[in-house]
C-alpha cells in the first residue's frame, strides 16, 4: 500500500471516530465533527460482520500509526515470536517507532510530522543521526533533535512548545536541551492509540 497523502479527516470519518491526526488541530477545527459519516456514497449502514469489526481495528491501527499493510503484518509476525501476550507486544513495537517516540516526546505536532523531521535527518538516537522512521527504540536510548537542525525555522517555536508539554511516563524528556530518554516498554494503559488489539489477533490468527 502506498503512502495516503489525501485529507486526514476523511479517514477519521471512515473509521467512525477521531484518530487525532491533525494533532492539536483535531481539537479546534475538526471537521469529523460537523460529518462524521463515512466517505463516498451513503448507503444504508449494515451491521458489521465479526471479520468487519476485526478488519476496521486492523485499519485504525495503520492509520493511527501511518503504517503499510506490509509494515503492520511484520509487526504482528514479530509479537508472535516474541514472549508475553501478542496483543500488548503489538502495540509495544508501534509505541516504540522512531517517528512514534518523537511525537510523543513532543517533538513533533502529529506523528506524519515527526515521520518527516526523521526522514530529514534532524533527529539523533544515543548521537548519531538516524533517518529511519521505522527505527525501533529499545529502553536506555536517548533521542534529540540534531544541534545543526535547531537553528532551522521549523524548529523555532519548539522550546515554547516543550514547556507545556507533558511526556509519557516510559519516557525522560528534557526539553532544555532537546532530549528524551526512553526509560522502558510502555504498559498498554499508557498505549493512546484508541484500538482494540484483540480483533487484531483474531484476524491474522485465521
Amino acid at each position: 500500500m502506498s503512502r495516503y497523502t489525501g485529507p486526514v479527516c476523511r479517514l477519521c470519518r471512515r473509521e467512525g471516530q477521531k484518530l487525532y491526526l491533525k494533532g492539536d488541530k483535531c481539537f479546534t477545527k475538526c471537521t469529523f465533527e460537523k460529518r462524521s459519516s463515512p466517505p463516498g456514497m451513503h448507503r444504508r449502514m449494515r451491521r458489521p460482520s465479526e471479520y468487519g469489526l476485526q478488519l476496521r481495528e486492523k485499519q485504525k491501527a495503520k492509520r493511527f500509526y501511518g503504517v503499510s499493510e506490509k509494515q503492520f503484518r511484520g509487526y504482528f509476525k514479530q509479537a508472535i515470536r516474541a514472549r508475553g501476550v501478542t496483543g500488548e507486544t503489538l502495540m509495544q513495537l508501534l509505541e516504540r517507532r522512531l517517528d512514534n517516540v518523537v511525537y510523543r516526546a513532543g517533538f513533533a505536532r502529529t506523528r506524519a510530522e515527526a515521520r518527516q523531521i526523521v526522514n530529514h535527518g534532524h533527529v539523533s538516537v544515543d548521537g548519531r543521526k538516524v533517518d529511519i522512521p521505522s527505527f525501533l527504540v529499545e529502553p536506555g536510548q536517548e533521542i534529540a533533535i540534531r544541534p545543526r537542525s535547531l537553528r532551522m525555522e521549523r524548529f523555532m517555536g519548539l522550546a515554547e512548545y516543550l514547556e507545556g508539554h507533558t511526556a509519557p511516563a516510559w519516557m525522560a524528556l528534557d526539553p532544555q536541551n532537546f532530549k528524551a530518554t526512553v526509560l522502558r516498554l510502555p504498559e498498554r494503559d499508557e498505549v493512546d492509540a484508541p484500538v482494540d488489539e484483540r480483533f487484531i489477533v483474531e484476524l491474522y490468527s485465521k
